[in-house]
């Protein structure tokens, strides 16, 4: 997927565990895990927003673009 989440650089920048994270914006540890990893298929805004305020730091600033030139021949869909 050419979407890629940088949650774990954020966090290093600021010298924040995920698990201080999760507490903070009432994640789980299980959740905070899969958005950190990308293993999560959506998020609501609502919870990139608590993120943000707690990192202070913008939506752009936990996610990556990363297209795959076979992507890109393929008009930036993936195939499911």
């Amino acid at each position: 997927m050419p979407v890629v989440v940088t949650l774990d650089i954020m966090l290093a920048r600021r010298k924040m565990r995920a698990r201080d994270l999760a507490q903070r914006i009432g994640l789980s540890e299980t959740q905070m895990s899969l958005l950190r990893t990308g293993k999560v298929r959506g998020v609501r805004f609502e919870t990139i927003a608590a993120i943000c305020a707690v990192l202070d730091c913008k939506p752009g600033d936990l996610l990556d673009y990363d297209l795959d030139p076979a992507d890109a021949e393929r008009g930036g869909a993936a195939e499911d």
